[in-house]
């Protein structure tokens, strides 16, 4: 198995002289969805990500970098071909790159294009770009509730948007559960560990050829469900609502959220602030979900199969 070079390197184009020291060298790339600088590298204390931090000691970590778009398909179109929003024209979650400008090489596609086996798996694309993979992209379901009255709950709001002939989005958002939810269950009972048990043997199938590998984590975006395990990990005595709990002075309208998304869970007031209590909760289940991430990052990497990479780059996506 070839060494792995950082998914950073990667993106700012490896140089001749290490293309030629290390030939084809494998790159494992790292997405994670909606995830601020609420890590310990990045001197939050409070949060538990050793994993996290380990790549982050182990590569270049940036303490500037910021997504080109607070929205989910527009900074994925922004980062994977390489071009700003400005460029592209895309805001929003409805368009992909290949729309307005069908000749741009993507990341991976480049990789493709030069002798690499390239293969996607999870959240990489908001819309998926089979121009970009050497074989089928392999995907992750988003929204998995677990508890069992959570499940009868969504199959009462299915039945009840059935009825009223709901489709698309509208469905959508008329049938998720609670923003949260830890069931007593094993890591692959939910998205990020399943994910992780692909990535492993995605790992162990093509480690003897010169592979880009792409693997989206889509925790810790909504809902914040995880296994039991990772939340009993944090105290809720012990965290804090926020001190500064208003809008900045001048401060434009158009900057400022309606927390939309988080409006279509159950539970979640359809206007107006949420309560103390809810909001301690939501920052307690999100901040268990990191450690859920950080348990697939554990059995994604590919110290399990036998080689000692250079080091790896995890890739942060925030639209938090």
């Amino acid at each position: 198995m070839k060494p792995i070079t950082t998914a950073l390197a990667a993106i700012l184009g490896l140089t001749a002289a290490s293309l030629a020291a290390a030939e084809k060298p494998n790159v494992l790339f790292i997405a994670v969805d909606d995830l601020r600088p609420e890590l310990g590298c990045y001197g939050k204390t409070q949060i538990k990500s050793p994993n996290i931090d380990r790549l982050a000691r182990s590569g270049v970590m940036f303490t500037r970098a910021y997504c080109q778009q607070a929205v989910c398909g527009a900074t994925r179109n922004s980062l994977l071909s390489g071009l700003r929003p400005d460029t592209t024209g895309i805001y929003g979650n409805t368009k992909s790159f290949r729309q307005v400008m069908p000749q741009i090489v993507a990341l991976p596609q480049q990789f493709k294009q030069n002798g690499y086996r390239s293969l996607g798996m999870g959240k990489i694309y908001h819309q998926n770009d089979p121009a970009s993979w050497s074989e089928p992209w392999i995907p992750a379901p988003g929204m998995v509730w677990r508890l069992p009255e959570n499940v009868a709950l969504q199959a009462r709001l299915k039945a009840d948007a059935a009825q009223k002939g709901l489709t698309g989005i509208k469905r959508s958002r008329a049938t998720r559960g609670p923003a949260a939810e830890a069931a007593d269950v094993a890591d692959n009972v939910y998205p990020e560990g399943a994910l992780a048990d692909t990535a492993v043997e995605t790992l162990r199938r093509v480690k003897d050829e010169p592979f880009f590998l792409a693997v989206g984590f889509i925790r810790p975006h909504l809902p914040f469900n995880c296994p039991k395990r990772y939340w009993d990990l944090y105290d809720r005595d012990q965290i804090r609502l926020p001190a500064f709990d208003h809008p900045p002075k001048d401060s434009p309208d158009f900057a400022l959220t309606s927390w939309g998304e988080m409006r279509s869970y159950h539970g979640i007031p359809p206007s107006g602030p949420v309560t103390d209590e809810q909001a301690l909760e939501l920052l307690h289940r999100v901040q268990g979900v990191g450690p859920l991430v950080e348990g697939a990052l554990t059995r994604a990497n590919v110290h399990q199969q036998g080689a000692r990479p250079d080091a790896e780059q995890q890739q942060g996506h925030g639209g938090h």
